[in-house]
């Protein structure tokens, strides 16, 4: 059984056409249940344009792309982070496997391909918590001679898993007092780049509300690893202003077009990991130290001067 696609949506028409569109075109899209759940407008100004969103996915349950569609509403607005939370555990409560998208992205033909292979391949592989068709474009993936990789930091550009890891996040992090008094944990956390902690710290202090960081840590609390392929087949446009989080681009013209991949047994990959991370944006030490006395030690209990 193909594992069911949950999309999340809010005010982006655009973005959302796109995305669907482009998950229309993937080879296993007809034979692929959606859902997609829609978000309620924060204030006035949002309504129209949710409004408009939920006019056309409400189209969408017609549509002989896929499967079938079914479009969720919530009444009052929830933000990313619940929703995400609440929409993913109804649906892989049912199903026992979900693959999830967020509106600004764009996907390759055969994104469900490698999501659906890879979900099956390593269901039984505890070292594997999540799979994402995402992937970085850096020059030492490009030369690798491998067609996917096991990478220690989960992504947020498409993901998926099942039921038995989700079950396996706790969501209040409630052993954060312990983490982030201790140097190894943090320094471990952050062997998938150095931004790790602080972002926790900022999650656990109330500054920001992010569901990735939260399964991010249980996956490293799990001392496990994401499946990504070498070449992407995830881009995103929603880099634009238009969103919450903008950071990084990728054109849907440099999505990967492979149809096959060896989705050999679980490794460590460290040498891999290593590069991941000394490729990615370094964060001043005093700019980390700051952060920790400000979110960790103050409890952003004065401003910075």
């Amino acid at each position: 059984m193909l594992a069911p696609v949950v999309i999340f949506v809010y005010n982006r028409l655009e973005h959302t056409q796109r995305l669907v569109e482009s998950l229309a075109k993937n080879t296993l899209a007809a034979e692929s249940e959606i859902f997609i759940f829609s978000d309620a407008a924060k204030n006035d100004n949002a309504k129209q344009k949710v409004d408009a969103v939920r006019e056309y996915i409400k189209a969408l349950e017609q549509s002989k792309d896929f499967k079938s569609v079914k479009a969720i509403y919530a009444e009052n607005n929830q933000g990313l982070a619940k929703s995400v939370i609440s929409g993913v555990d109804r649906i892989i409560q049912e199903y026992g496997k979900v693959i999830v998208l967020e509106d600004d992205l764009v996907l390759s033909p055969h994104f469900l391909e490698f999501m659906n292979q890879s979900l099956e391949k390593y269901q039984k592989e505890p070292r594997v918590f999540s799979v994402s068709g995402f992937s970085r474009d850096i020059e030492y993936l490009r030369n690798l001679d491998v067609d996917m990789y096991f990478a220690v930091r989960a992504q947020s550009w498409s993901w998926g898993t099942w039921l038995d890891r989700w079950e396996k996040i706790d969501w209040d992090v409630k052993d954060y007092n312990k983490f982030k008094y201790s140097l190894s944990a943090r320094s471990a956390f952050n062997a998938g780049g150095d931004d790790m902690s602080s972002l926790l710290d900022r999650q656990q202090c109330g500054k920001i509300n992010s569901w990735a960081i939260r399964f991010c840590y249980a996956q490293y609390k799990q001392n496990a690893y994401t499946v990504q392929p070498r070449e992407t087949l995830v881009g995103n446009c929603g880099q634009d202003g238009s969103g919450t989080h903008c950071n990084y681009v990728r054109e849907k013209s440099e999505l990967s077009q492979e149809a096959k991949w060896d989705l050999r047994p679980f490794s460590e990959d460290t040498e891999i990991n290593a590069e991941l991370k000394r490729t990615r944006k370094k964060i001043p030490w005093w700019k980390l130290l700051g952060s920790y006395l400000f979110f960790v030690v103050l409890k952003r209990k004065v401003p910075f001067v």
